[in-house]
């Protein structure tokens, strides 16, 4: 299935989420930038709606950063630790199929999920698996409150 991905203001990307962000590594390193990549994906249930947002968020070391962005709803729904757990999936798919280029150009990325450290949220059950998931494919991993990919950027771009 084609990800049609798209950038924060809105303009269609129109190569490859590979060919994308390999471009764009390549633009940043060119213009003196240290990077380092934050993958995450956010939710929203809306009735019988469940919209998903995945980001790729470029930081540049000291200088903002920018990010690509894909959405994508579903009617299935979810328990909320469900829920949680294919935000994390989602956020891994693409952290796998982006990571052969993160090493290429020597990016640090990290995978973040939109989850409570805090077990008085309900988001909490679902924090052993989604970490032993990320941590068992090999990808540093970020919980709420550090996880800014899915808890503010994904956050805010899922209607």
């Amino acid at each position: 299935m084609l990800m049609v991905w798209r950038k924060f203001n809105g303009d269609p990307i129109e190569l490859s989420i590979k060919e994308a962000v390999e471009a764009a590594i390549k633009r940043e390193i060119s213009q003196g930038y240290r990077l380092k990549v934050c993958i995450g994906t956010d939710s929203q249930v809306k009735g019988k709606e469940t919209e998903f947002a995945t980001v790729i968020v470029f930081l540049r070391e000291g200088h903002g950063g920018f990010m690509f962005i894909h959405n994508e709803k579903t009617t299935q729904s979810y328990s909320i630790k469900e829920r949680m757990l294919v935000e994390v999936a989602r956020s891994i798919e693409i952290a796998y199929e982006l990571c052969d280029l993160f090493n290429k150009y020597d990016v640090d990325m990290e995978v973040h999920a939109d989850i409570n450290t805090n077990p008085n949220f309900k988001s909490h059950d679902a924090l052993k698996e989604a970490m032993g998931y990320i941590l068992g494919m090999g990808f540093a991993f970020k919980a709420k409150p550090e996880a800014i990919a899915s808890s503010c950027c994904a956050n805010k771009v899922v209607n």
